[in-house]
Parts: structure tokens; C-alpha cells; sequence
């Protein structure tokens, strides 16, 4: 890169009826050089949202897992640098600096890990496993892909150097209880699916402890309980998704519980 010449950011966002948030986000991403919009089919305004916005590119893809979908997304951003962003996740002012200072430091690294801050509904999650949530979200495409073992909860792997940035991202991503725990439920029945393609076996021990051991870990090692009902029930949804994973795995393994 030439001391003078600017880099060019990608944001990629995947969505599946994200009318609640898509239109503040394009809003609050108007200092990207593009914007690629990812949707697998969506019923309700997402649609009609995304390409009201000119500086938009709505590209629909079915939806296999999340990590097909992001590797999709990679194949379409034509600039050097990706920012993924979910939906329902919001950039603060000093963390669209931040990026922007960063992808044009002369020693750059190839991928940033960015912390999130959880909010249940309007209020912040301060405990409950997520004090301590970062992950990667800007990165140099050249040098990263993921990992295609995983269905959820990516794995990017990355060719060279890792940095962490200072500033947060706000997620929002608890509006209310049964659109989390719906989350929660697809999320156990794609790692489900994941094991048995890695011939993973499930067992009733798994079954019960799993669960149990995630709850109690979460609640009391990482502090959900000074969350107060929040804390319970991020952590009981959380155990909850471990359960429906092993439930669903008993059941394409067409064993019986």
C-alpha cells in the first residue's frame, strides 16, 4: 500500500426479515465504499428496505448454514477490506473511526476482533458469558476464509497477524423472549448437524449434563446471576439451545431418548 493510498471497506450484512433494523443500519453504514446486502428470501420489508437505499447491493442466496452464507458474501465484495455486521448490531461514532483509521495504518494487521456489548432489549448485559464477547469482523479478504466445518458460530481463519480494537460494537440482539429463544432453537438444531457430518454420536450423559453444566457455568462462574432475571434467562436460553443440539442429533442419528 502507498503512504497516500486510501483503502477501500466492504460491509457485507446477511438478513432474513430484518425490517426491524436493516434501515437504521444502512443509515448508520453510509461511510462504506459498499455495501452488499446477503438475504436468503425474505417474506416481510426487508426487501423493499434494502433497495431504497442507491448505495445498496441486494444480492438474495439461499441459506444453507452461516458460514456458506459469509463465504458467499466474501465472493461478492469487490474491495480489500471486509466489515462484516449483523442486522442487529449498531456501530458507535468512535468505532466507524477507529475501522477507518485502521484498515489505512501502513502496518495493519490481516483480521480485528471486535468486543461486543450485549443489550436485552434496551438495557445492557453486563455479565452472563458475554462480558467478555469479541469477535472477528473486519478483515483483509486476502487472507481470510471460513473455516466450511463449522454451520454456526464461524470459525474465520486468518493468514497472518490479529489485533483487537479498542471501541464496540452495541448488539442487540434480545428484542424479546420468543424471538430468542427461536435463535437459540436454530442455532442448536445447525450445530446438531454439524456434529453428525463430523460423526460425532450423541449420548443421554450429554444430554442432561451439557445443558446443565452450560446453564450453572454461565449463571454462577460468569456471573449471571448479578443480572438478575436477565441473567437467568440468557443463561437458561443458552442451555436451552445445548439441549435442542443434542435432542436434534439423537434424532437424525434415528436413535431414541
Amino acid at each position: 500500500m502507498s503512504p497516500n493510498e486510501k483503502q477501500k471497506l466492504s460491509v457485507l450484512i446477511i438478513t432474513l426479515n430484518e425490517e426491524r433494523y436493516i434501515k437504521s443500519l444502512l443509515e448508520d453504514i453510509d461511510f462504506a465504499d459498499e455495501i452488499i446486502v446477503i438475504d436468503s428470501y425474505s417474506t416481510d420489508q426487508t426487501v423493499a428496505i434494502v433497495n431504497s437505499f442507491q448505495n445498496a447491493k441486494l444480492i438474495q442466496n439461499k441459506f444453507v448454514n452461516y458460514t456458506l452464507q459469509r463465504n458467499f458474501g466474501l465472493d461478492q465484495a469487490k474491495n480489500s477490506w471486509i466489515l462484516f455486521i449483523d442486522a442487529d448490531e449498531k456501530l458507535t461514532p468512535n468505532l466507524k473511526s477507529e475501522i477507518l483509521e485502521t484498515i489505512n495504518e501502513s502496518n495493519a494487521a490481516n483480521a480485528y476482533l471486535i468486543y461486543r456489548t450485549f443489550m436485552f432489549k434496551k438495557r445492557k448485559l453486563r455479565f452472563s458469558g458475554w462480558q467478555t464477547d469479541k469477535i472477528f469482523r473486519l478483515f483483509k479478504k486476502s487472507n481470510c476464509r471460513y473455516t466450511e466445518d463449522r454451520m454456526v458460530h464461524e470459525k474465520l481463519i486468518v493468514n497472518g497477524r490479529v489485533a483487537t480494537l479498542k471501541n464496540k460494537i452495541i448488539h442487540y440482539s434480545y428484542t424479546s423472549y420468543q424471538d430468542y429463544k427461536t435463535k437459540m432453537y436454530n442455532y442448536g438444531i445447525l450445530k446438531a448437524h454439524e456434529k453428525h457430518k463430523k460423526g460425532q454420536k450423541p449420548t443421554y450423559l450429554k444430554l442432561v449434563f451439557h445443558p446443565t453444566y452450560t446453564f450453572l457455568y454461565q449463571y454462577l462462574i460468569r456471573l449471571g446471576i448479578l443480572d438478575g432475571t436477565k441473567g437467568i434467562t440468557i443463561c437458561y436460553l443458552n442451555a436451552y439451545s445445548i439441549f435442542i443440539r443434542y435432542k436434534e442429533l439423537y434424532r437424525i442419528t434415528s436413535s431414541k431418548i
